[in-house]
């Protein structure tokens, strides 16, 4: 039969209910299901299941909404205790009327790895929900704790199917959910909220980008380590401190969600689906907020220090997080974990891929020597729920481990191309010796991802993220300016690979402006006419700046936050991206091999300034790519030509002959001072030559007369 609870749900009951079996505290209970981890709702109550290999007690604390103590403390008797795992039925309980969370006894042995502490409240590491974080930049008690909700299950994606964009196909957007719509100028009724992103939906349309990945959205304190410097609050900004893998973070919600914890990032998701874009997350397995042996402990290391941690023989943490300890993420309960929890936000949040940060200790082992193959690393690619999600890594560490391009795949791994970036960075302001390897860098980077062991979709190509400086300040800045970040200027990358067109930061001058709007177009153009997913970060399409922090993960404020004003203000720039987006879509010879062109053309060739002769002296600085192939869906042969100069001299260009009855137009320009983008009734005729103008790219398209 069917019965309604005292919640929205409809639950399906038994007609052999489950019964109380015992009483503890007042509470009817019996022993639960052992294989559900974490806290769920079944017909007449709540199930909690939680494991702990080491702990020889556990108690379950029950707590009002918000108050200091517990108004009930539940310990589980041995035989609510099969191996290590303890598992709870309590009948009776609303679960908008309670909050929970654990106690442990066991052995302390910091020595050992051990530190159990049977006064300290725990957070389930399964918890879907975690109270006392809704209010941005309020600091928690820390003798309150973190304590989990138990949530609702009943967001309605109707027929909403799941379709998945190919991984060539992508035009991925990197953005932070609060610095996105924060500022004002947004002009959203929700700022700085998933509200406000999906508010946002119809720019993101427009612009062309069909898949957005958002940086954590796991729950996190942005208060761990606040400070103030020169009067201004610095916070845990980007999130990169999880307290919680299977919980959303709810200071990122425009509205308290009691029990309800997820839904307005769900909302914010089928939108982005319904809008046919993906949704990728940024999310942190290398390390938690927990830092080392002097940090607090919440919740693993008082379930289990010496299985969740790296830790090395005298029991301190291992490092190669850079963030004071290192998730053991090949011992099979954390495996299980890392993999329960990306099916969870497949299953329940629809997620379309996953971005995973500092990948490469994810394949380090025990003792944090890199595993040939890791399990982990395996499972996740061979995993059933996981099957269609987009699973791209970050391929080093903060240990020095480093494998862009050797990251273990299966075929089924794509990386952030760390070698694109800088190369291309190089390349495009002038260096010497690039253009061997950025042509190999525009045709998907071969040296790098052998097709035949990494398939045809393992690079993603990016200029700028999240980490390091925007297109803007790229060339703006020669050199980082951290000062606000109260560390002196030490922090973030020195190794930018930038150039500030002659002025260090703003200028008034023209020339200097009208070369950094060359120059970031130039960047779009390559970056949208190479072989690869391309990423660029939120912002770039109108010069967002940070002011010359490549480091702003503890800005909460003006530097961090995208100024919308600067949309109307760098509009060329904008619709730049937005042709450039769309040119891509249009050319699916860029994005992968085609059938075989009947012109006679392979799917790629190099170029220099003369044809089928690529300029192979290291004093070159030119670089030029045939794109080619019949696409069968248009019924029609598909050219691309990409000639990019990024010498200070003009030169001479001649062009791939092409057979009678095709011509060579021009689509885009960046150094026609008039016009930069050709659209179908405009496109200017080529010819055989052109004047590939100095720090200038142009893009040709072959058209039959």
């Amino acid at each position: 039969m069917i019965l309604q609870n005292n919640q929205t749900d409809l639950v399906l009951v038994p007609a052999g209910q489950l019964k109380p079996l015992d009483t503890i505290c007042g509470f009817q209970v019996r022993p639960g299901f052992f294989l559900d981890f974490g806290a769920t709702v079944i017909p007449g109550g709540v199930n909690f299941t939680i494991q702990s290999h080491k702990a020889t007690s556990c108690e379950l604390l029950l707590f009002h909404r918000e108050a200091e103590e517990p108004f009930a403390v539940l310990p589980f008797p041995d035989n609510y205790r099969i191996g290590f795992c303890y598992s709870m039925i309590v009948f009776g309980l609303d679960i908008e009327e309670f909050e929970y969370a654990y106690r442990l006894d066991g052995p302390y042995d910091e020595k050992k790895g051990l530190r159990f502490d049977r006064t300290k409240i725990l957070l389930d590491p399964y918890a879907r929900a975690v109270t006392g974080q809704s209010h941005w930049g309020h600091k928690n008690n820390p003798q309150h704790g973190y304590r989990a909700r138990v949530v609702h299950s009943n967001f309605d994606w109707g027929q909403q199917r799941h379709t998945s964009i190919p991984m060539e196909d992508l035009i991925i957007y990197e953005l932070h959910v609060r610095g996105y719509t924060k500022d004002a100028s947004s002009g959203v009724k929700h700022p700085g909220t998933f509200d406000g992103l999906k508010e946002k939906i119809p720019y993101l349309k427009d612009l062309g980008v069909n898949a957005v990945e958002l940086m954590p959205v796991f729950e996190f304190d942005e208060m761990r380590d606040a400070r103030l410097i020169d009067e201004n609050l610095l916070l845990d900004f980007w999130g990169y401190n999880p307290v919680s893998f299977f919980a959303p973070n709810t200071s990122y919600s425009s509205s308290k969600e009691y029990n309800r914890e997820g839904m307005e990032l769900k909302s914010l998701i089928k939108g982005l689906h319904d809008q046919n874009m993906e949704v990728i997350l940024d999310v942190v397995f290398n390390h938690t907020a927990e830092g080392n042996e002097f940090g607090p402990s919440f919740s693993f290391k008082g379930f289990d220090n010496q299985i969740y941690y790296m830790l090395t023989p005298d029991g301190h943490y291992y490092n190669f997080s850079g963030c004071g300890n290192t998730l053991n993420c090949n011992h099979p309960v954390v495996q299980n974990m890392i993999l329960d929890c990306l099916r969870y936000w497949v299953i329940e949040y629809r997620v379309d891929g996953f971005r995973f940060d500092l990948a490469s200790i994810l394949g380090r082992n025990e003792d944090g020597t890199p595993l040939h193959q890791p399990p982990l690393l395996r499972s996740l690619a061979f995993d059933s729920i996981l099957g269609n999600v987009k699973l791209i890594a970050e391929a080093w560490d903060a240990g020095g481990l480093y494998q862009v391009g050797s990251f273990p795949s299966w075929k089924r791994w794509a990386e952030w191309n760390g070698r694109y970036r800088d190369d291309m960075r190089r390349f495009l302001k002038g260096d010497d010796f690039l253009s061997q390897a950025a042509a190999r860098r525009i045709t998907g980077s071969p040296d790098l991802y052998d097709p035949v062991f990494r398939g045809r979709n393992a690079s993603v190509n990016f200029l700028t993220c999240h980490d390091g400086f925007t297109l803007y300040d790229l060339y703006s800045y020669n050199e980082k300016h951290n000062e606000a970040n109260g560390w002196g200027n030490t922090d973030g990358a020195d190794d930018n690979n930038s150039w500030n067109c002659g002025v260090e930061g703003d200028t008034t001058d023209p020339s200097v402006l009208a070369l950094r709007r060359k120059m970031m177009m130039n960047a779009c153009a390559v970056l949208m006419c190479s072989r690869g997913t391309p990423m660029f970060l939120a912002g770039d399409e109108f010069a967002d700046t940070r002011y010359g922090n490549n480091n702003p993960y503890c800005q909460d404020n003006l530097i961090s936050w995208l100024d919308w004003s600067l949309l109307e203000k760098n509009r060329a720039l904008y619709e730049f991206f937005r042709y450039m987006i769309h040119f891509r879509k249009a050319h699916a010879c860029i994005r992968k091999d085609l059938e075989p062109s009947y012109l006679g053309f392979p799917s790629m060739s190099l170029h220099g300034l003369t044809p089928w002769k690529p300029d192979l002296p290291e004093s070159s600085h030119t670089a030029c790519v045939l794109f080619s192939g019949y696409d069968d869906s248009l019924h029609k042969e598909d050219l691309v030509f990409l000639a990019v100069n990024t010498h200070w001299c003009s030169a001479a260009l001649t062009l791939p002959q092409l057979p009678d009855g095709y011509t060579w137009k021009i689509a885009v320009n960046t150094g026609d001072k008039k016009q930069q983008t050709f659209t179908d009734s405009e496109i200017p005729a080529a010819g055989s030559s052109v004047l590939l103008g100095e720090r200038s790219v142009i893009v040709f398209v072959g058209e039959r007369n």
